[in-house]
């Protein structure tokens, strides 16, 4: 594995095209919350204070659609993961879809739960992950 490399896009596809398994010590996950909010950052000047300027950084809502769908098919479809996903993660994952439908949390939840499969795929026996999670969900 290349170090000292910068991956910039969507980490599902940076991490299972470049980083190999069992290749990381540390992970630390600071995801979106699903708070369903627009943020933006703000600018200052050379002297600190805030300026009016700021730009859209990223939307924090979650919609079901094609992306979500194929990644809920491969979580539940063990010939599509090739048992890289486990099953209670499979099995939960289904009993999610039949309670709560194919709504704006299923989808967050998919998108997650397909990332931290890749994450703990490249970490090493020994690695930690942290987690930061938010105490509530809308």
């Amino acid at each position: 594995m290349e170090t000292n490399v910068l991956y910039y896009g969507d980490n599902l596809d940076i991490l299972r095209r470049y980083i190999p398994a069992e290749s990381v010590d540390l992970v630390y996950l600071d995801p979106p919350f699903n708070s369903n909010r627009t943020y933006s950052a703000i600018f200052a000047d050379e002297s600190g204070r805030k300026s009016d300027a700021q730009i859209h950084a990223f939307e924090d809502s979650w919609h079901w659609g094609p992306t979500p769908e194929a990644h809920l098919s491969y979580l539940k479809n063990s010939a599509l993961h090739q048992g890289a996903v486990p099953v209670g993660v499979s099995q939960l994952l289904a009993a999610l879809e039949f309670g709560i439908g194919k709504t704006p949390m299923l989808a967050y939840l998919v998108e997650m739960a397909v990332r931290l499969i890749e994450l703990h795929r490249v970490l090493k026996p020994t690695g930690s992950l942290y987690l930061h999670c938010h105490p509530r969900s809308p």
